[in-house]
Order: C-alpha cells, then sequence, then structure tokens
C-alpha cells in the first residue's frame, strides 16, 4: 500500500510539473505575439498589415518606375508594418492596370494620363473602362524626353522620315509620342516606327539602328544615362508654340524644363511632363495602403538617400490627383496631415 501510494504521488507531482511547464509556453507565445503587434503599430502609426504579398507592377528594368518602385518597396516590406511590396517587371502603364485587372498584381505605376484613359474608357482603353482601382498618391513629375545621337536631329519636325522609338506595346509612351507628333501636324506614318522598351531603344541609339526615342520616365532615366556616358547624345527641345498646341488638346500635360547637366554634356531642355502615380486594386486592404503610404511619406528623407525621385515627394503634390478617387487608406493618411481626397 505504502508503494502504491508513493507511486500516485509521484505520478501527481509530475502531471502538475507538465502542466506547468505547458502553461508557460503558451503564456511565452501570447506575449511574444503582443510584442510584434505593437512593435508594428507603432512603426506603422495605426494599421497592422495584412502579411500578404502585394506585388507592384513597375516598367522596365532600365526606366524609373522599376528602379524607384524597388526602392519604396524595400521600404515598406522593412518598416515593421506586416505589409509585404514586392516590385516586379512590366510593360509599363497600360500593362500594369491590365495586370491588375487579372489580379496578378495588386499594385501599379501608372502614368496620370493612362490612369484617365482606364478610368473613363477611352483612348488606350476605348470602351472598355477600367475602375476597380484607385489612387494612392502622386509620387513625382515624369517627362516627355526625346533622346537622339544626331546632331542634325533639333526638333520634332525634324523626326520626318526618320526610325523611331515611341515605346513599347503596353506603355504610355506610345501615346504620348502620338500626342507631340500631332502638336507638330504629324502622324505615326510620318516616321520609321520602332516600338521598344527604354533599354531596347537605348542599346539600338548607341548602335546606331534608330535614330531617336521617346522615353516618358522621370529624369535621370538610367536608360538615358547610360547611353550618355557611352555616346554623344541629345535631347529634342519642345517650344512654347508647340507645347501650347499639344497642352490645349491635352490638358493633362505640364510645361517641364531638364536642368543642364541631368545628363552628361546635355544642355537644358524644354519638354512636358506628366505624373508618375502609384494606385491599388481596390481590394487590397486599408491597413495595407495606409502603412504603404505613411511608409513612403515618413521616410522620405531615407528613401532620397536611395533615389534620387525620393527628392521630390510631397505631401501636398501626392494628395492632388482629381480623375481617379484615392483609396480609404491613403484617404485615411492624408486626412491624419490635413489633406481631403475625393475617395469612392
Amino acid at each position: 500500500m505504502k508503494k502504491f501510494l508513493s507511486l500516485l504521488l509521484a505520478t501527481l507531482m509530475l502531471a502538475s510539473v507538465l502542466s506547468g511547464c505547458g502553461g508557460t509556453t503558451d503564456e511565452t507565445t501570447t506575449d511574444d505575439t503582443t510584442s510584434e503587434e505593437t512593435t508594428g503599430s507603432e512603426t506603422s502609426g495605426d494599421a497592422t498589415g495584412s502579411g500578404v504579398e502585394l506585388k507592384f507592377s513597375t516598367g522596365g528594368d532600365q526606366g524609373t518606375y522599376y528602379g524607384f518602385g524597388s526602392v519604396l518597396a524595400q521600404a515598406i516590406t522593412s518598416s515593421g508594418t506586416g505589409t509585404k511590396v514586392t516590385a516586379v517587371t512590366s510593360n509599363g502603364s497600360q500593362d500594369n492596370i491590365e495586370q491588375m485587372q487579372m489580379n496578378t498584381r495588386q499594385l501599379g505605376f501608372v502614368q496620370s494620363d493612362v490612369m484617365s484613359y482606364a478610368y473613363e474608357g477611352t483612348n488606350l482603353f476605348e470602351g472598355m473602362p477600367v475602375t476597380d482601382f484607385s489612387t494612392v498618391a502622386a509620387l513625382y513629375m515624369e517627362q516627355v524626353q526625346i533622346v537622339t545621337c544626331d546632331p542634325d536631329i533639333k526638333t520634332v519636325a525634324d523626326l520626318k522620315g526618320k526610325s523611331v522609338s515611341i515605346g513599347a506595346s503596353g506603355s504610355g509612351v506610345y501615346y504620348n509620342a502620338l500626342d507631340i507628333l500631332a502638336a507638330y501636324d504629324m502622324t505615326e506614318s510620318d516616321i520609321d516606327a520602332q516600338y521598344q522598351d527604354f533599354g531596347n531603344s537605348a542599346d539600338a541609339l548607341q548602335d546606331g539602328k534608330i535614330d531617336a526615342a521617346f522615353v516618358v520616365a522621370g529624369a535621370p532615366t538610367v536608360a538615358i544615362t547610360t547611353l550618355a556616358t557611352a555616346k554623344e547624345a541629345y535631347l529634342v527641345s519642345l517650344d512654347d508654340e508647340h507645347i501650347a498646341k499639344l497642352k490645349e488638346a491635352s490638358p493633362y500635360y505640364e510645361e517641364y524644363t531638364i536642368p543642364e547637366g541631368t545628363y552628361e554634356g546635355v544642355p537644358e531642355t524644354k519638354t512636358v511632363a506628366v505624373v508618375a502615380t502609384i494606385i491599388a486594386r481596390d481590394d487590397v486592404s486599408e491597413a495595407d495602403v495606409y502603412n504603404i503610404v505613411s511608409t513612403i511619406f515618413e521616410n522620405a528623407d531615407t528613401i532620397a538617400q536611395s533615389h534620387d525621385k525620393g527628392k521630390e515627394l510631397d505631401l501636398e503634390f501626392a494628395a492632388s490627383v482629381t480623375a481617379v478617387p484615392y483609396h480609404p487608406g491613403a484617404a485615411k493618411y492624408f486626412a491624419e496631415k490635413g489633406f481631403e481626397v475625393p475617395t469612392k
């Protein structure tokens, strides 16, 4: 009997120890989780992200969209908010919107004009409006740059009969090129049109395979920088008369002067620009979009150290889009900063 009681007592003591260990493990897990959530909340200022990887459709690998988009994606993913963003290459604005429609991408860089085309069902999206996306933020101006290695091409009129790249299929560059040509009473048929992205255009210019190329991206653009260091390159200026004619037909263009020295050996160049804007599918969570916008603008100085376009980040400009309503997550952040933006 004594042996039985001793055995029973030992068993009860062992069970108590095991139960205590189990309780301690559960308590520790809860504490760690709470600690992580608190840290994420403090970093974001408000929202804890979904943890779902968001694909950010940008542009060609030698364009500003991809370079700057990669910097932004890294900053957002590393912010501790639980929002994860991966930048991926694409054929540009139209392609980005179409990929988002198919939900293969959840975020995208777009030109402001192409964004309007999609939302209103015009031009590239004639009769096929796309309205299941919202504005996240306007980030910077992107210039229409006409680059050549031929010193005899001094005006847009000089492109007549020349081999000219007018952008990759699915990009907004194509329509920008047509708009510029139209301002000079020219059409696509007046040139030997080639359809290449920025990198291929720069290579073709360096090899003498084309005479000029339209590049619509924030200056300095990697493709043009690389070309200008390898070969004598020039930017074609637009004159006041034709800029006024262009803006009358297409008011979303803004006059812009590319400063001297932006590219090696290239003087000050007058041109026009559109706005580089981030958009998101409507079904991306409010918390994730809030974290994206807050991370970008709360860390603008740090981002500027990694990419020159970070120096152009400005809250008032970011909240200035009127053509397409803002995502609720973006609107929430801008409201905290004193800016009311339109929403659906």
